[in-house]
């Protein structure tokens, strides 16, 4: 995780939910509409601030703005009536990473070659949207809900600040993979209010409308039985106070405002319960708006067909930067000023069905009033007269599907790009986190079958069998939830993820045994399955078998030596046993992995101190404090190095900040001793009292040792 800058603000309670009620339906009439130029007017500004905003899994259809009754979103329909409105946007690809990469860069999947979520990073070379503007003078921030987009994906490419901060930073405990639109919008308020009168690109990311559909209240009264629409108000609600703080400081008629999804939800239509399988209209169709009330024309709506791709150019032909080497989209302006009304062509794509589930990959293109589908069993629409596309006329219309065949081949040709494919191997937690979002899978551990690969849409009852194993997890129903997965082990004994379903699922209910025994299974039939490796060795650290951990992590090294989860894993069994020498080893090149891993940069102090290398592991703590001087441990760490090291002044000073941020019986404990040593024994006596009362653990030595050195502190203080 990357936290270049850190900010920790929330919204407000009643107070701030007051002033958002009081000036939100006000900012909707801030001069939405009457504030724009002459009908259809494009007037470049190379001063225009620029909000790229993202609403992760959000359909079209279900918004105000576009004809949805239901809707309860004013803040996205105040944009949309004093803006620009694409009535027939597309993403390339239903997943958030590379759906997202497509907007950063202008490109395709096929050319910037991020396919899917959590085994992808953005290959360095491509030029971003975020690095144009920072060149040119802009700050540049972001602010983003998922773990899909974490930095570690390369999506942070040109940002000074990129907060993905969703909890504490652990080693390779899972937290949590997603924060609330209220939280993010809160963290970008926080960095508007210092920024001062720079021109600035920021980019905040809302991830609400994605599963398991849970709004809060009072959203969740409000629709109930629609728990998706629930999401979406409660995102537009929190995106309010966004738009109240860009007028609080006179910037709404300063800055252009691009709200775009980055993919749908299926919503159970097409076999398909929430997306990233198949590539229907559900799925690809997404909310595109862009406002500038000084710069675009109000209530303007583009009925041809757009493309995320297109967002790169056409921002930055409004702002008048240079445009970027190699960008696939198009500008849009001429669109909106009229002078361009034709449809442009779309590819499309999922590898997550091939990279996941052992099925065939599904690709396509969007070419006047055609949609092509490559498949096992191929897919020919006219989405003019069947938008809902009901009839394949793939068989019945051979004509037309041997030209979409001839333009999907030359947008292949044309489109794809000779970068090396930038590839990564998922850890723990990140397999952990992007389960804990729904995407069951995705490292690719698939054992392919020799012969054709099924079709995607002739498995949508055992996706469906998956998905109602996650939900069933999602509601507590356990008992259904493991037989479903039970299942899909049966059904799918080639893929390594439903080993891995199944055993996370057990050892998250502590029953671990179970969950190793399962993943030993799993290894027995897919010996080459690097993800069964990793977690195993992560299973058997919990029960205690320290040299099977080190054996599955040295097995998982062997296959990648910079592997961030078998690296820490070896280096605890290491510390357990006493191999200072050899954990330190293993904390650095773990470092090298992830050098933002602060609890890794613990260890491996504490490892050097232990190896008798004090100085340098008090020189790594002191660099530690300095990025966050308020975690206590740090400055626990800090007083044992220093004691090692006898510089007793500095130990205590450590210790005594560590018990003024937590009075914790460990932090009361460590500060005694010092304070014994130094001399100051009326006030040791006091903290190792207040240990003896806070501690929790049962009767141990450490506890009968204390008690006894209390009672000879106390007669020596008579």
């Amino acid at each position: 995780m990357s936290i270049r800058k850190k900010r920790n603000g929330r919204l407000g309670r009643s107070k701030r939910r007051i002033a958002f009620f009081l000036l939100i339906p006000a900012a909707a009439g801030i001069g939405l509409v009457l504030s724009a130029g002459a009908a259809d007017k494009v007037k470049k500004d190379a001063g225009l601030n620029v909000l790229l905003v993202t609403l992760d899994t959000t359909r079209a259809d279900r918004l105000g703005c576009y004809g949805f009754a239901k809707a309860r979103t004013p803040n996205l329909d105040s944009l949309a009536a004093g803006g620009v409105r694409f009535a027939n946007a597309y993403c390339p690809t239903p997943m958030t990473l590379p759906s997202h990469c497509s907007i950063l860069t202008g490109t395709y999947p096929i050319y910037h070659k991020v396919h899917n979520n959590g085994t992808y990073y953005l290959n360095p070379e491509i030029l971003t949207l975020t690095e144009r503007f920072k060149e040119n003078g802009f700050r540049t921030a972001a602010f983003v809900s998922s773990f899909n987009v974490d930095s570690r994906f390369g999506t942070d490419k040109g940002f000074e600040v990129y907060d993905d901060t969703y909890g504490r930073d652990e080693m390779i405990k899972t937290f949590r993979s997603e924060r609330s639109a209220a939280e993010t919008s809160a963290a970008f308020i926080g960095w508007l209010d210092g920024l001062g009168g720079a021109k600035f690109f920021a980019w905040v990311h809302y991830y609400d409308p994605h599963m398991p559909y849970r709004p809060p209240s009072p959203f969740r009264e409000q629709f109930p039985g629609d728990p998706y629409d629930g999401e979406i108000a409660s995102m537009d609600h929190a995106f309010g106070a966004v738009l109240a703080k860009l007028k609080e400081k006179n910037l709404l008629d300063k800055t252009l405002i691009v709200i775009a999804g980055d993919h749908g939800e299926a919503l159970g239509e097409k076999g398909e319960v929430d997306h990233g399988v198949l590539i229907y209209d559900v799925s690809m169709r997404i909310p595109f708006i862009l406002f500038a009330p000084r710069n675009l024309p109000a209530g303007k709506v583009v009925d041809a067909r757009v493309r995320l791709i297109d967002i790169m150019p056409t921002v930055l032909d409004l702002v008048k930067l240079p445009s970027v080497k190699n960008v696939q989209g198009a500008s849009l302006l001429p669109f909106i000023e009229g002078k361009r009304t034709d449809d442009l062509t779309c590819y499309l794509e999922s590898y997550y069905p091939l990279e996941t589930y052992g099925w065939s990959e599904l690709v396509g293109v969007i070419d006047k009033d055609w949609k092509y589908i490559r498949a096992p069993r191929p897919e020919l629409y006219n989405i003019k007269t069947d938008k809902d596309e009901n009839r394949n006329l793939y068989e019945s219309d051979p004509q037309t599907a041997a030209a979409l065949r001839k333009k999907f081949d030359d947008v292949l040709r044309e489109n794809t790009s000779n970068l090396v494919l930038s590839r990564r191997k998922m850890s723990l937690v990140e397999e952990e986190r992007l389960r804990s979002l729904g995407y069951v899978g995705g490292d690719g551990a698939v054992k392919l079958p020799k012969g054709p690969l099924p079709d995607p849409k002739d498995k949508m009852g055992e996706f469906r069998i998956l998905m109602a194993a996650v939900q069933s997890e999602w509601d507590g129903d356990m008992a259904a939830a493991e037989k479903n997965y039970r299942e899909m082990v049966r059904l799918a004994p080639d893929v390594a993820w439903r080993y891995l379903d199944l055993a996370i699922f057990l050892s998250k209910n502590k029953r671990l045994p179970e969950a190793a025994a399962v993943l030993e299974q799993g290894l027995t039939r897919l010996p080459d399955a690097f993800p069964l490796y990793s977690r195993l060795a992560h299973f058997y650290m919990g029960l205690g078998k320290l040299q099977e951990a080190l054996d599955m992590s040295r097995a998982a090294l062997r296959m990648d030596p910079r592997y961030f989860d078998a690296l820490v894993i070896a280096a605890a069994v290491e510390d357990a046993r006493g191999n200072w020498a050899e954990s330190v080893k293993y904390y650095k090149t773990a470092l090298d992995v992830e050098p933002e891993n602060r609890m890794v940069g613990m260890k491996y102090a504490y490892a050097l101190a232990a190896s008798g290398s004090g100085e340098e592991a008090a020189a790594i703590d002191e660099a530690l404090k300095r990025e966050d001087p308020k975690d206590f441990r740090i400055y626990l760490d800090l007083g044992v190095i220093y004691t090692s090291l006898g510089k007793l002044d500095r130990a205590e000073e450590n210790l005594a900040r560590a018990v003024e941020i937590s009075p914790s019986p460990e932090t009361h404990f460590n500060y005694a001793v010092i304070l014994e040593r130094v001399g100051k024994l009326a006030e040791a006596a006091k903290h190792l009292r207040l240990y003896l009362q806070k501690t929790p653990e049962g009767e141990t030595t450490r506890k009968a040792e204390a008690r006894k050195a209390l009672a000879d502190w106390e007669k020596r203080l008579r």
